[in-house]
């Protein structure tokens, strides 16, 4: 029998086998790919309360950032050509940024 993982102070040493349906299994395992973490860490954590950091979310955040990046420069380096839409989509990602966030500081 293969030994069962220790998180914190104890072993993980019990099993609870609850019935889903197709589409509900799926929707974990899915949950649990984006989290990076298996099914049996995503229950836990959803149950106990406890923090899950969406890898995707994470991602997400970082490639918006770059693309800001991006926009800032070509406004910069075009002598504030298209200033309104310009500004327009450097809000619009930052508010996006900031929803991304938030929704993750809930998780």
């Amino acid at each position: 029998m293969m030994p069962f993982e220790v998180r914190g102070r104890f072993p993980l040493d019990a099993i609870v086998n609850v019935r889903l349906t197709t589409d509900e299994k799926d929707r974990l395992k899915e949950d649990a790919d984006l989290a990076g973490m298996s099914v049996s860490e995503l229950v836990r954590r959803r149950y106990f309360g406890r923090p899950i950091v969406a890898h995707a979310d994470i991602a997400m955040i970082r490639e918006l950032r770059r693309l800001g990046g991006l926009l800032k420069h070509l406004y910069l380096s075009s002598n504030g050509e298209h200033a309104q839409e310009t500004l327009a989509t450097l809000h619009a990602l930052k508010e996006a940024i900031e929803t991304i966030s938030r929704d993750h500081q809930k998780g």
